[in-house]
């Protein structure tokens, strides 16, 4: 069963740090080598983020429907996003050393899916999260401590950014509409 983390967790967020520029230079690298197979390594990040966490699917009109990791994968609309978040991923990895450049990416991925596609920004996390297995996965054998630790930094900064743009446009959690259909409500008379 899916679990998302739910609004108390959402407040307890990491630091966001500035990395260090061996921390800089640990990420820039393992990306170099990542997105080497931008789109194949783009698309297998989604399809585990929506088997694993198929409520983020409720976004993707395209995709929603789909439940087979093999469909996902086919999918021209999933490539086709899968290439856009990597995208995003390598201007923000490029451009580590201008905190500027990064802060202004990530304030319009952030604001584009508030207000655009109205995404909670608990997906970003759980995201990142997925990003950081698959690269566990890729480089099991190249993927120091230090290394592990640069990522996890830049997850919190990812993170930080996004939800601070959230904020900025006023967003307000959705809530589902958890109300209970008449025809199961007690009845009051006799």
């Amino acid at each position: 069963m899916e679990k998302v983390p739910g609004e108390m967790e959402i407040e307890r967020r990491e630091r966001s740090e500035e990395l260090s520029e061996a921390e800089r230079k640990a990420v820039q690298a393992t990306w170099a080598r990542l997105y080497a197979n931008c789109e194949d390594v783009g698309v297998a990040i989604l399809v585990r983020f929506f088997v694993n966490f198929p409520s983020a699917k409720q976004y993707f009109s395209q995709f929603k429907h789909m439940t087979e990791p093999l469909e996902m994968e086919r999918s021209p609309q999933l490539r086709k996003h899968a290439c856009r978040v990597m995208g995003a991923l390598n201007t923000v990895v490029e451009n580590l050393h201008d905190p500027e450049k990064v802060s202004s990416v990530l304030a319009l991925v952030g604001k584009a899916h508030a207000l655009k596609h109205k995404v909670e920004p608990v997906y970003f996390k759980i995201l990142s999260g997925v990003i950081l297995e698959v690269i566990a996965e890729e480089f099991a054998n190249d993927f120091p401590p230090e290394t592990q630790r640069a990522w996890a930094k830049l997850r919190g900064l990812i993170y930080s950014h996004v939800t601070a743009a959230y904020k900025e446009v006023g967003w307000v959690q959705q809530v589902p509409n958890t109300t209970t259909p008449p025809a199961t409500l007690p009845s009051s008379g006799p």
